[in-house]
């Protein structure tokens, strides 16, 4: 399931990530990158220190209060998250990510993209599946959520800097079908309560998805 998140972070909430993020130093971003990505990777990742972690921590507090998020991730953790950086010429080719970071399994990935739209031309998120490859560049402020099984790229930027917190995370919930039924439920409970209030019917698809989750959720 891919999922594109509006709002996660406010204006005032991106331009201050920004002005923060300007005072960082960046290296290579080929430090972290798996044994067959590293051939493709050309950009650059925020080093790693308090000033950088006060910045990714403000994005995790994001995503742990934000209702969407969690309803189609399930998140037991954050395996990763990064800073990057794109200036021009700089893209990173077709790859998959890795499938363990810092020791734990990994689900779902995402982009939150940082910078104005129209401060850069070029570095579009290309995830590909079966049929198709949907092309993702969003709003400062807006996230878009994928499974890391997914082969993507970002296209070359020609212009201006690409700045996005990337990350990963493992879900209580490992098989993408039980999430996505999960869901489907999250929002059919929340339909239901907003007619009818906490009635039978609610209770009933409540407690259906609540066991659900339990009989499927690792660890």
């Amino acid at each position: 399931m891919v999922a594109v998140i509006g709002n996660v972070l406010t204006g005032v909430e991106v331009a201050a990530l920004r002005e923060a993020a300007a005072t960082l130093a960046f290296q290579d971003g080929r430090a972290t990158a798996g044994r067959y990505a590293k051939d493709v990777k050309q950009n650059e990742q925020a080093r790693g220190g308090a000033a950088l972690e006060a910045i990714l921590e403000k994005v995790r507090t994001a995503l742990d209060g934000h209702e969407l998020f969690r309803s189609i991730a399930r998140p037991r953790h954050f395996t990763r998250m990064l800073l990057s950086r794109y200036g021009p010429g700089m893209e990173y080719g077709a790859h998959v990510d890795d499938a363990i970071m810092a020791g734990a399994r990994t689900d779902m990935s995402f982009t939150l993209y940082l910078s104005e739209e129209d401060s850069y031309d070029g570095g579009g998120l290309i995830i590909q599946d079966a049929v198709e490859e949907r092309r993702f560049r969003l709003a400062p402020g807006d996230l878009v959520l994928y499974p890391t099984s997914a082969l993507h790229r970002v296209e070359p930027v020609t212009e201006g800097t690409r700045l996005a917190v990337v990350g990963w995370v493992q879900s209580w919930v490992r098989d993408p079908a039980q999430r996505e039924v999960l869901h489907d439920l999250d929002v059919a409970a929340a339909a239901v309560f907003a007619q009818a209030g906490k009635s039978a019917h609610f209770d009933r698809l409540h407690k259906a998805k609540t066991n659900l989750y339990r009989m499927w959720a690792e660890g």
